[in-house]
């Protein structure tokens, strides 16, 4: 069981860790509170880990923007340059593996007994529009 001080110094440190990552903290006070940090102990190299665990979250909404059937143009254009500032590649999804796994996709549905039969329809209809046998 935690006491009251050591509580009011997890909150303290707290605090102080988001002053550092605030952008309207000025430089001074953002020395300040890592100074506070230090001699409280906390390990400040944590927050980084927890920062990039965060980045990565972002990116990852971005690359689920670059796949969403429901995704306007812009969003996605938006979504690529996020991802190629970061150095991330991003495929074209005009490519031809791409279009090869769509179609290995839709060929698949067909033949799984667990596909209702509207979505086999709707599959079937896809690789006529694509010129595939079926």
């Amino acid at each position: 069981m935690t006491t009251a001080s050591e509580q009011h110094q997890h909150h303290v440190a707290g605090g102080l860790k988001a002053a550092l990552n605030n952008p309207n903290v000025s430089s001074d006070a953002k020395a300040s509170a890592q100074e506070r940090l230090e001699k409280m102990g906390v390990n400040i190299e944590s927050q980084a880990s927890s920062n990039d665990v965060e980045t990565n979250r972002v990116l990852g909404g971005y690359k689920a923007t670059l796949s969403n059937d429901r995704t306007s143009a812009e969003a996605k254009a938006h979504a690529r340059e996020i991802l190629e500032a970061a150095g991330i590649q991003v495929e074209n999804e005009d490519s031809d593996e791409h279009r090869v796994r769509v179609l290995a996709g839709y060929k698949a549905a067909l033949k799984n007994p667990n596909v209702s039969t509207e979505a086999k329809s709707h599959a079937r209809e896809f690789l006529l529009e694509q010129g595939e046998p079926i």
